[in-house]
């Protein structure tokens, strides 16, 4: 039986964070969560656009319980006072859906020096879910979801010693790369969680191909190199709606027969309905180790379960 926004079970009283937030596949997920009854914190960089997605929430779920955080992923110091804030309102966080990003955007770094992709997409994140953590394990049973994407097939992993491929800059490589840091966080979370007897659960989830504003911003902002017109075309020719391509993190987040360490995606690749997927790549134990240590060297903050 398919996995629907019917299926999403009451979320009356449950507090559930969601970055990225205010466009695509964020928004799609903060209203569904907020429609059955979730207080949804919706963490944005984009306070105008935050405010539009707001009002487009209200006008379907008029009793939805909101709450709007600046959020810039690509500067630590604006994930600690967002992180810092939400847990100071919120002792207990019952999901945190780690869906904000980037994609192959032009050679560039965040303002603390990371390059773009993986300074934004995955090592905001770590920041974001590490300061939260004590929140999360307040929960009963929390979740957290991390997309990645099919791009973690292309992607390579962290070496701590040499984390950025040396030579000319690859945009969908270095997209990859951060697609496969998320894939291997949410993994390795879900182990440290086991391996502390925490209550808190770890999935990852991926969209497939989406007709998100995610492909159009990589477009208007010069990424995405020559390859960028046509997976711009395909999406929007092809590709799910925002709201079918947000079901997999949705339904990693709220299923009650989901569980710690679960991948979910549409049913063929890139469409279909949201399944369980296999979780594969050899090696994933030295890579997630890896990523641990890059992870804590580059932000310095230690993400200890």
């Amino acid at each position: 039986m398919a996995y629907t926004r019917d299926s999403i079970p009451d979320l009356h009283g449950r507090i559930a964070v969601v970055t990225g937030a205010n466009g695509g596949l964020g928004l799609e997920t903060a209203e569904a969560l907020a429609a059955k009854g979730a207080h949804v914190v919706m963490a944005v960089r984009d306070q105008d656009k935050a405010a539009a997605a707001i009002e487009r929430i209200r006008t379907t779920a008029p009793e939805a319980s909101l709450e709007l955080v600046e959020l810039d992923l690509g500067s630590q110091e604006s994930t600690k006072r967002a992180a810092q804030g939400i847990a100071a309102r919120h002792l207990s966080i019952d999901i945190l859906v780690n869906n904000a990003g980037v994609m192959a955007m032009p050679e560039g770094r965040t303002v603390d020096g990371f390059e773009t992709q993986m300074g934004i997409d995955h090592l905001g994140h770590w920041t974001f879910t590490a300061l939260l953590l004590p929140s999360l394990l307040a929960a009963s049973r929390a979740r957290i979801v991390t997309v990645s994407s099919t791009a973690h097939h292309f992607g390579r992993a962290i070496d701590p010693r040499k984390p950025y491929p040396p030579g000319r800059y690859q945009s969908w490589l270095a997209y990859g790369n951060a697609k496969l840091a998320n894939y291997h966080f949410g993994l390795g979370l879900d182990e440290r969680f086991r391996a502390a007897g925490a209550r808190a659960q770890s999935l990852i989830a991926h969209p497939g191909l989406s007709h998100s504003d995610l492909q159009l911003r990589t477009v208007r902002e010069g990424g995405g190199g020559r390859m960028a017109p046509f997976f711009a075309r395909a999406a929007a020719t092809t590709g799910m709606p925002p709201a079918d391509g947000a079901m997999p993190q949705i339904r990693a987040a709220t299923d009650p027969h989901a569980r710690g360490g679960e991948f979910y995606g549409p049913r063929w690749v890139n469409n279909g309905r949201p399944v369980r997927l296999a979780v594969l790549r050899p090696g994933r134990r030295r890579a997630i180790a890896a990523l641990w240590e890059f992870s804590e060297r580059e932000t310095g903050i230690e993400l200890n379960v």
